[in-house]
């Protein structure tokens, strides 16, 4: 069996993690437990669609703990943030050079990402390109929709 490639989180992203899954464990598995329950109170299971959602329900909700579980168990925590070079956990205000735009990146693990909020993952285009490097160094970031240089300004 291939090993999983190990789970980087901040630690917000550990948090969150380890609320969902309490959250799954406290409050959702009892409600499918009494969905089900109610569902059997019906009478005949073969034909009863309530109780096989319930079944799937179920079955979809233990998948996640046990993912959640594993990632937790196995997972690497980035507490402290370096500002000498870009790391995870770094906010990161780039130049994108063929235009002179400026944006700003939290760059995080593959767990957390959030492109609404500018969270990106490390194994990204920019995310790849700019790991290990600092400030005023320019680098070029490989994408499918074309390759680019960007400049790091600052980071935080």
């Amino acid at each position: 069996m291939k090993p999983k490639k190990e789970v980087i989180l901040t630690a917000e992203g550990y948090l969150e993690l380890e609320a969902e899954l309490n959250n799954l464990k406290i409050v959702r598995r009892p409600e499918i437990i009494k969905s089900l329950k109610e569902a059997r109170a019906q009478g005949d299971l073969s034909e009863n669609a309530d109780y096989d959602a319930a079944r799937e329900e179920q079955a979809h909700l233990e998948a996640r703990i046990k993912e959640l579980e594993y990632k937790l168990e196995h997972c690497k925590v980035v507490d402290k943030v370096n500002t000498d070079k870009v790391d995870i956990g770094n906010l990161v205000t780039v130049e994108y050079l063929a235009s002179a735009e400026q944006e700003v990146y939290k760059v995080v693990g593959s767990e957390e990402v959030d492109p609404f909020e500018n969270e990106i993952s490390n194994e990204s285009p920019i995310g790849a390109a700019i790991m290990g490097h600092k400030i005023n160094e320019v680098v070029d970031v490989i994408s499918p929709n074309g390759d680019y240089q960007i400049k790091i300004i600052k980071i935080a």
